[in-house]
C-alpha cells in the first residue's frame, strides 16, 4: 500500500467520523424546552411574578385533594391509564409501537397491583426521572421527559389524589417488546440525553402569564409529546417543535404559528373554544386522542389557565410541516351536479354522510359537521379522517359532535373511497388512501 493509498483512507476515515459526530451531536444534542424564548431562565423562588407552577389563583384557597384533582386534570394522566371500557386509573391500555406493544400499568392506590405501597419519594422518582419503585427504567412512552419539568410540590399534590380513587386489584400486562427493546437499562441512557435535570424555570423577561402557559403546555400538559416530530433516537425534536407528530395513529398536526400549517390563523378565541369545548368554529372538532384531551383534560381547567395556555402557544415561532394546507373550501349544487357522483365514494357519501355535513360542506344541522377547512379532510395522508370513520366520534348524548362508527358497516375499500372522495371535494388536495391502509388503522 502506498503512502498515498494510506493518507486517503485516513483522510475518508476521519471525514467520515466527523459526519457521524455531527449526526450524533444533532440527534443527541437538543434545544432546551424554551430555548426559543431567549431571555433568562431563573429559579422559580428568583421569579418576580405570580409562580408559574400550583394550581390557578380560583382555587389557591382549596383544599389539598382539590389541587391534586385539578393537577391530575392537567397531567392528563386518567387519559393513557385508562382501558377502553376499563376503571379509571385500573391501566392495560395498549400503546402499539414500531418495536412492540406496551401496556399502561395500574396506578391506583392498590397495594398489590397498583401504587398503593409507594412512598412519595418513588413517585416522585418515577415522574421526574423514569424509575419505576423496583428501580428498572421506565418507556418514555410514559412522558416523564415532559413532567421532570413539574415542581415537587405539584407531583405530591398529583400523588394525594390518586391515593383516593377507588383501588382496583388488576395485574399489569405483559409488554410484548423484543431484544433490544425489552432491554430496560438502555433508557438510562436515553434519559441522560432527554430528561431535564432540573424543575420548570421561568423566563424572568416574559410575563407570569406567558410563564403560567409555558409551565401547562411543557410539563404538565406535556403537549408536545404528541405535536413534536421524534428524533431516530425517539426524543422530541426541539428543532422542530410542535411542528407535528404522532399518536396512536393519528395525525397530531402542527400548533405553531406558522399561518398555513399551524395555528397562526386562529384567533385566541378560537384555540381557547378548541381546548375548553373541543370545537372551534371553521376549525372542526377534537377527535381521537385530541378529543380525550379535551374531555379528560383540557375542559376541566379554568378560564385563566386556558388563556394562559392560548399566550404561550400563539408565541411559538412558526414551523412549517409536510401536512397539507387547510384550506376552507366550500363545493356547491346539490348531489346531482357533483361530477364524481358516480364514484363508490360519492354514493358512500350520498348514502350515509350528506345528511349531517351537507353537500356544501358547512354542515347539515350544526357547525361541527362542517368538513370545509377541517385539517383531517385537508391532510393528504388522510389518515384521520379514516379513523374517523372507523371509530366515530364523541357520545350519543353529545348530539352536536356525536359521530357514529362505521368499522362494521363499510369494507376496506370502502372506506378508503369514501374518505378520498371527501378530501377531493372538500380539501385542498385529493389524498390517495388504500384498503391497505384502512385495514392498518383498523388495528389502532
Amino acid at each position: 500500500m502506498t503512502t498515498g493509498t494510506r493518507r486517503n483512507i485516513f483522510v475518508f476515515l476521519g471525514a467520515a467520523a466527523v459526519v457521524l459526530a455531527v449526526i450524533a451531536w444533532r440527534m443527541l444534542v437538543l434545544p432546551a424546552p424554551l430555548a426559543f424564548a431567549g431571555g433568562t431562565q431563573v429559579s422559580l423562588s428568583a421569579y418576580r411574578g405570580a409562580s408559574p407552577v400550583g394550581v390557578p389563583p380560583e382555587l389557591a384557597g382549596a383544599d389539598d385533594l382539590t389541587k391534586g384533582r385539578y393537577l391530575a386534570s392537567a397531567a392528563d394522566c386518567v387519559a393513557c391509564h385508562t382501558a377502553k371500557g376499563g376503571q379509571p386509573y385500573a391501566g392495560g391500555r395498549a400503546f402499539r409501537l414500531p418495536f412492540g406493544t406496551l401496556y399502561a400499568p395500574n396506578i391506583t392506590p392498590d397495594r398489590e397491583t397498583g401504587i398503593g405501597s409507594w412512598t412519595d419519594a418513588q413517585f416522585l422518582r418515577a415522574m421526574h426521572q423514569g424509575i419505576s419503585r423496583d428501580g428498572s427504567r421506565l418507556y418514555p412512552a410514559f412522558p416523564y421527559a415532559s413532567y421532570a419539568l413539574m415542581s415537587d410540590g405539584d407531583v405530591r399534590l398529583i400523588r394525594r389524589y390518586l391515593a383516593t380513587v377507588p383501588a382496583v386489584k388488576q395485574a399489569n400486562l405483559p409488554n410484548s417488546f423484543t431484544f433490544p427493546y425489552n432491554q430496560r437499562w438502555l433508557m438510562g441512557f436515553w434519559s441522560a440525553f432527554f430528561v431535564p435535570g432540573e424543575p420548570f424555570r421561568p423566563v424572568a423577561e416574559r410575563s407570569a402569564v406567558w410563564n403560567r402557559g409555558a409551565y401547562l403546555v411543557e410539563a404538565a400538559g406535556h403537549c408536545g409529546e404528541c405535536h413534536t416530530p421524534r428524533t431516530l433516537a425517539q426524543a422530541m425534536n426541539m428543532r422542530e417543535k410542535f411542528a407535528g407528530g404522532v399518536a396512536e395513529g393519528w395525525n397530531a398536526y402542527n400548533i405553531t404559528s406558522d399561518v398555513a400549517h399551524g395555528i397562526g390563523g386562529w384567533s385566541p378565541e378560537q384555540l381557547a373554544s378548541y381546548m375548553k369545548q373541543g370545537y372551534a368554529k371553521g376549525h372542526g372538532v377534537a377527535s381521537g386522542p385530541m378529543a380525550e384531551a379535551v374531555e379528560r383534560s383540557t375542559s376541566k381547567l379554568t378560564d385563566s389557565d386556558i388563556a394562559a395556555m392560548v399566550t404561550y402557544l400563539r408565541s411559538i415561532p412558526a414551523r412549517p410541516s409536510s401536512a397539507a394546507v387547510a384550506i376552507a373550501k366550500t363545493a356547491s349544487g346539490p348531489a346531482v351536479a357533483d361530477a364524481a357522483l358516480g364514484t363508490p365514494g360519492a354514493q358512500i357519501f350520498a348514502s350515509a354522510c350528506g345528511g349531517c355535513h351537507a353537500w356544501n360542506g358547512t354542515g347539515a344541522l350544526v357547525g361541527e359537521a362542517q368538513l370545509a377547512g377541517n385539517r383531517a379532510v385537508n391532510d393528504r395522508t388522510a389518515a384521520n379522517a379514516a379513523l374517523m370513520v372507523l371509530n366515530g366520534m364523541g357520545r350519543p348524548d353529545q348530539p352536536r359532535r356525536y359521530m357514529p362508527s362505521f368499522r362494521a358497516s363499510y369494507s376496506d375499500t370502502e372506506i378508503a373511497a369514501v374518505v378520498n372522495y371527501v378530501t377531493h371535494r372538500y380539501g385542498g388536495t385529493r389524498s390517495t388512501l388504500t384498503a391497505a391502509k384502512v385495514g392498518e388503522l383498523r388495528k389502532e
